[in-house]
């Protein structure tokens, strides 16, 4: 074609193309985002609040059902559900379509809540409604903890909060960094009530007395205007404001007699301590009491999967880049013919990053693997080319002549291959739902990548096909020569093989081509057998692997306390530790894995493992870890406890398995909820597929 014949005679012009889109895409590749697969996991918005005090019923009553109501009917939500704990937190979780963006969602939700703000109790108010857009699962876990014992838990928790939270909350694309650990300092008065009894003072008089006496106000300026004639300045007043020391506390006055002059201090009805302000949730590293968010020590690291999967396939895209050289190689038996295809790939693979960028694509396992099959593509295109130049060359031809013949003959198959792969490729781009996430971006890779193979195929494949290929009469370089030397009897003995190989299948059609029938019901069987084998394999999402950690789950009965809780954890921290090729335990106490609210009566573990090259053998990987430290567990009393895989896609549930939620629409009560709950997990348990089944409803609350 003439396209073709004009890079022909213009071969700077298309080398210059290629470095173009060769560097676009380079840069684009250091802007680009990296993750395991696509953002799957619809956008979530979590709302916040604390009612002190207060029961999980009357949280549901007077803070949930207002800000649901209000909530309700936001653009692309689809559900949203609530949870409220003993300890007085409420946490609400609004899931996005996928696709909605995450601020703007944020701000909807926001504005939602003002409305509700209103019918929320006052001390709900005080303490503030937060919203903010989060994910549902942990990214990483950050361990502060001190060598030497010289900072307790208290302290390190604060300090965290104060100097280490704050600027990981400044990383971008950061959703949300939570403190998990010792509550933040709080000035706590623990009243006796035999002394108020004595003085006849309620605990709504010490209240109120605090909140008078530590209070900051605004004493104004001396000498500000309207002042007399000839002040000269003017001062600020600066006062005391809030209270400080726990000795300041102490002395606040609850009450004075002006008839004695007698007061009432706290001090007279109690004692002040400087300590958490709440109990509800412990961090422990290696049964160590730690801060998770140092010395830092990171431990629990779900990213180090990801890493280790996007650097096994980019090393089977060097492989692959190595076999192609390989290949061309032994068939063409030329090193200037290897050179074409290996330089189309690399622009048409770092090209294709260009446009994953403006689409808004990241770089991830399935847009890896999409290229590493894109290279056969590629090369083919490339092959194609060239094979078609030397052929025309051996005919007699100049390389110049042979590769404008060459572009004439193959220019319509190239374009046509190209348009054939977008017509399969790009449909998919157009699925819906979480499964047209992963089919778009695997897809649109490999027709970009197409695209810009053909675009090489035309323009820079036969530039380089007439400035690098030999004739026939023209004398051998050195290179070639070498080859010659110590490669030229494997090429002698490659070509005699290939060439029966080639007779011996044209034989072979030929004789096929005489039992037609037989031809035609070999095809009929293996399209049955291919339907058969489709509908018996098990279907699924995505295979679940072995990504580094497991999650331990502790639920005790209702009513268990923190205390009871952390020492189940414990001793099931000590068990996993013992099996081989878990590396550490990272547990909480007092955390829930359903929506890692706080819960006195659940805890989590996670157990690190070493890393693969340590665990080459059957007996340590993921499920036979699992399943080692699930038959130890056994042995603890008072809990219901299963150690289990993550989810296979990041984002998509806090554990592996799937989650199921009761509805109760005809408002039948507790009761009749609870014994659908029972009736439901004694289905799952019954099925002989299902494992381990746990609820959060009814004693394992």
């Amino acid at each position: 074609m003439d396209v073709s014949h004009f890079f022909i005679d213009r071969p700077r012009f298309a080398a210059v193309l290629s470095i173009i889109v060769f560097l676009v895409g380079l840069i684009a590749l250091f802007r680009l985002p990296i993750s395991e697969y696509p953002e799957v996991s619809p956008p979530q918005v979590v709302v916040r609040a604390q009612f002190p005090g207060a029961n999980p019923r009357v949280i549901a009553e007077t803070v949930s059902t207002p800000l649901e109501e209000q909530i309700n009917g936001v653009d692309n939500l689809l559900y949203y559900d609530s949870q409220a704990t003993s300890d007085g937190s409420m946490t609400l979780t609004a899931t996005f379509r996928i696709g909605t963006d995450p601020i703007v969602a944020e701000s909807e939700v926001q504005n939602r809540i003002n409305r509700a703000l209103p019918r929320l109790p006052e001390v709900v108010r005080q303490i503030g409604v937060t919203t903010e857009k989060s994910s549902p699962t942990l990214t990483m876990v950050v361990h502060m903890v001190s060598p030497d014992n010289r900072y307790d838990a208290l302290y390190l928790r604060n300090y965290a909060q104060l100097y280490v939270r704050d600027p990981l909350l400044r990383i971008s694309g950061m959703g949300s960094v939570l403190v998990f650990g010792e509550g933040d300092y709080a000035m706590r008065i623990w009243l006796d009530p035999h002394k108020l009894s004595a003085r006849s003072v309620s605990t709504g008089e010490v209240v109120s007395a605090i909140r008078e006496q530590n209070a900051q106000v605004a004493a104004g300026v001396v000498g500000a205007a309207p002042s007399p004639p000839g002040t000269v300045f003017t001062m600020s007043v600066n006062t005391k404001g809030r209270l400080k020391t726990e000795e300041e506390f102490a002395d606040i006055i609850v009450r004075a007699d002006t008839t004695d002059g007698s007061v009432i201090r706290i001090r007279d009805l109690g004692r002040v301590e400087l300590s958490a302000g709440t109990y509800a949730l412990r961090s422990l590293l290696n049964n160590t009491e730690a801060v998770a968010i140092g010395d830092y020590q990171i431990v629990y690291d779900p990213t180090q999967f990801v890493r280790t999967s996007i650097s096994k396939v980019i090393e089977t895209l060097t492989y692959a880049i190595l076999l192609v050289a390989l290949v061309v190689i032994i068939f063409l038996q030329t090193w200037r013919a290897s050179i074409i295809p290996l330089l189309a790939v690399p622009v048409a693979v770092v090209g294709t990053f260009a446009v994953l960028l403006t689409l808004g694509f990241s770089i991830n396992t399935l847009t890896l693997f999409g290229l590493v099959l894109a290279i056969g593509i590629v090369v083919d295109d490339a092959i194609v080319v060239v094979e078609n130049v030397e052929r025309n060359i051996e005919s007699g031809l100049t390389p110049h002549d042979a590769t404008v013949r060459a572009m004439q003959e193959v220019s319509g198959p190239i374009i046509a291959i190209a348009l054939v792969l977008c017509a399969v490729f790009i449909p998919l781009s157009f699925v819906s739902g979480l499964s047209g996430q992963f089919y778009r971006q695997f897809a649109v890779t490999i027709a970009i990548s197409t695209v810009i193979s053909a675009f090489n195929s035309l323009t820079l494949s036969p530039a380089l096909a007439a400035i690098l290929l030999r004739g026939r009469d023209e004398p051998k370089d050195v290179v070639t020569r070498v080859m010659e030397r110590f490669l030229g009897g494997f090429f002698r003995r490659f070509n005699r093989g290939f060439k029966r190989s080639s007779a011996a299948y044209g034989e072979g059609v030929t004789s096929i081509l005489g039992h037609k029938a037989l031809v035609l019901g070999v095809y009929a069987a293996l399209i049955g057998l291919t339907l058969l084998l489709f509908w018996r394999v098990p279907p699924g999402f995505v295979p679940q692997q072995d990504k580094q950690y497991l999650i331990g789950i502790a639920q005790l009965p209702d009513g268990a306390s923190l205390d009871r809780t952390t020492e189940v954890i414990r001793e099931l921290s000590d068990i996993g530790k013992k099996v081989p090729g878990v590396h550490d335990s990272v547990a909480f106490p007092g955390l829930s894995i359903n929506n890692f609210s706080n819960l006195t009566n659940a805890g989590i573990v996670f157990f690190p493992l070493d890393d693969f090259d340590k665990r080459t053998k059957r007996a340590l990987s993921a499920d036979s870890i699992a399943a080692q430290v699930n038959m130890r567990a056994g042995a603890i009393k008072g809990a219901f406890i299963f150690v289990l895989s993550p989810p296979p896609v990041s984002g998509l549930g806090n554990a592996g398995g799937f989650k199921l939620q009761l509805l109760d629409r005809n408002s039948m009560g507790e009761q009749a909820l609870a014994g659908s709950v029972g009736a439901t997990m004694g289905r799952v348990y019954g099925n002989p597929q299902s494992i381990l089944c746990s609820s959060t409803w009814g004693r394992c609350t």
